[in-house]
């Protein structure tokens, strides 16, 4: 602790410090009251209390004043006068100016100067543009460092809160910004203007404004001679880094694109501070006459108009900025009839509106138009659907049936069936289902222990061409169709050592009653004969075995 009181003798703790830096390098001069109010906003609120105003103040302003005087000893900041009111002024020294380059995050190029000898003569204006910045900002207080503090001071405070937002922060804002008409940025030539405030806030919707305070002390005349010099600093155009050619302040700030190709210059705001001896009231309208051809614009038969290389002026009174803020309908355009919001005014809300009603009909255009996609898709998949279903109709009605079981073939079946080879068939039976074809095989193989197993098994077109029912069939008597015994015993072709069945075309019912009817015609079995027969010949001894001859013989 006394390392900090040596090093800070005002006992300043380094987020006070960094308040100070980051108000004196936006606004280059301010009183320690300002860097509260801008820095600190909770303190107004918690010191309230206090019996005088003057107490309040030194109340409030106590940690910022600290912070001052340890900032004085280190360098950093100085003491530049005072104001009307007897408040000191502060400002920044170089060493300050590069540390609150740090605390913004502003290029020390950028930081202007040390606006010293602002205060020798009580520092009007530069007060007035310090107070139109902390009118446009409306500095929220913070609730939770407020949590200990009394009830009525935490409704005070929350009303500030609950009341109209501001536009930015304080880093969102330059002051004595040259603007030069000829030269460069930082030497800038003769014929320049120097804009009082820049403000860049494109997250509140203001991309770029230029700010002119006015305490009422110049003419009508004096005005338009510096709107004047901002459309000559607007019109300059040099060579950017990719060698094409745009406006100077394009470089140094980006703004969006005009829409519709238009190109309109940045808006400038006129906030008069009526301390001097001029009637804002009578200026206005003189103004508004010799400035006509900077905003005015052109009507264009869509229903808006048109600014493009127009530069839109808007005018405000200090006392109704504080009062209602940016977003109160205090701020009126040239051209226009009636005060509007600061969006509106520096805006184009017929033109918004066009592109609106543009946006919604090509929304409603694009669902018409995918809605029809719909539509045809769904046409499509019904046509595909339909023909889909007719086509699988007409497969089906070309599939084919067993020549044997009538069954229908599987499509497995029906691709094996149809598969040719140099135009013959390569499946052995394309007329038969898979069932049937595997019985029909299974028939032809040769049994296990015959003769026949041990020869050449035929060539298909030879089998196929003495083949007797080349498919199962059926009886010529009572048209049933055969048993699968019946058909293995009729398809004997006689090659081999059995005898073929005398009655082929019959089943085995309708041949056994042509048997039993067979019989009663002759009276004796034929059967029976034949089986007569057979034993009489195996009753005939055979001469036994004598020699070769005789083994030859049998």
């Amino acid at each position: 602790m006394a390392g900090k009181r040596k090093t800070n003798p005002a006992g300043s703790t380094n987020s006070y410090r960094a308040d100070v830096l980051r108000v004196l390098g936006a606004l280059k001069v301010a009183t320690a009251d300002q860097i509260q109010r801008i820095s600190a906003p909770h303190l107004t609120f918690r010191h309230a209390d206090k019996p005088t105003p003057s107490k309040r103040k030194q109340a409030r302003t106590a940690s910022h004043t600290g912070a001052l005087s340890d900032m004085r000893k280190h360098g950093l900041s100085e003491n530049g006068g005072s104001t009307d009111t007897g408040d000191t002024l502060r400002n920044l020294t170089p060493k300050g100016l590069e540390a609150a380059s740090w605390e913004l995050r502003r290029p020390a190029t950028e930081m202007g100067s040390t606006a010293r000898g602002a205060g020798s003569s009580g520092a009007s204006h530069p007060m007035a543009v310090n107070e139109t910045v902390i009118a446009m900002l409306r500095p929220k207080p913070d609730l939770a460092k407020l949590a200990a503090d009394p009830p009525h001071v935490q409704a005070a405070a929350q009303a500030a809160v609950d009341g109209p937002s501001g536009v930015g922060t304080i880093g969102s804002y330059w002051t004595e910004v040259p603007l030069p008409a000829t030269g460069t940025w930082n030497a800038p030539g003769k014929g320049g203007a120097q804009a009082d405030v820049v403000l860049t806030a494109p997250q509140d919707g203001v991309g770029l404004l230029f700010i002119e305070v006015d305490n009422c002390h110049e003419t009508a005349e004096e005005l338009a001679a510096k709107l004047e010099k901002y459309a000559r600093f607007f019109r300059r155009r040099v060579k950017d880094t990719d060698g094409k050619e745009r406006p100077m302040w394009c470089t140094r700030w980006t703004v969006p694109e005009g829409r519709y190709g238009e190109m309109p210059h940045p808006p400038v705001l006129l906030v008069f501070n009526h301390i001097g001896e001029r009637n804002p009231n009578r200026t206005m309208p003189r103004l508004q006459e010799l400035t006509r051809h900077l905003w005015k614009g052109e009507w264009m038969r869509e229903g808006y108009h048109s600014y493009d290389g127009k530069i839109p002026i808007v005018v405000v009174g200090l006392r109704n900025l504080r009062a209602h803020g940016p977003a109160g309908a205090v701020f009126l355009r040239f051209g226009r009839d009636r005060p509007q919001p600061l969006l509106d005014a520096i805006g184009n809300p017929r033109l918004e509106g066009v592109l609106a009603r543009e946006a919604e009909a090509a929304r409603a255009r694009q669902a018409e138009y995918q809605a029809q996609l719909r539509r045809a898709a769904q046409e499509q998949a019904a046509k595909k659907a339909v023909e889909a279903a007719r086509e699988a109709a007409q497969r089906e009605a070309r599939r084919p049936s067993c020549t044997g079981c009538g069954s229908r073939f599987t499509d497995e079946r029906w691709e094996a069936a149809e598969e040719t080879d140099w135009g013959r068939p390569v499946d052995t039976h394309p007329h038969l289902c898979d069932d049937c074809k595997a019985v029909t095989v299974a028939s032809a193989a040769p049994t296990p222990g015959r003769q026949e197993e041990h020869q050449e098994p035929l060539p298909e077109w030879v089998r196929q061409e003495f083949m007797r029912f080349p498919r199962r069939p059926h009886c010529t008597e009572c048209k049933a169709a055969f048993t699968d015994e019946r058909w293995k015993a009729v398809e004997r072709t006689g090659w081999g050592p059995v005898p073929m069945e005398t009655r082929p075309t019959l089943c085995g019912d309708c041949d056994l009653q042509f048997e039993s009817d067979l019989d009663q015609a002759w009276g004796v079995s034929r059967r029976q004969e034949k089986h007569d027969q057979d034993q009489d010949q195996a009753d005939v001894p055979r001469p036994k075995s004598g020699g070769w001859f005789s083994r030859l013989r049998s």
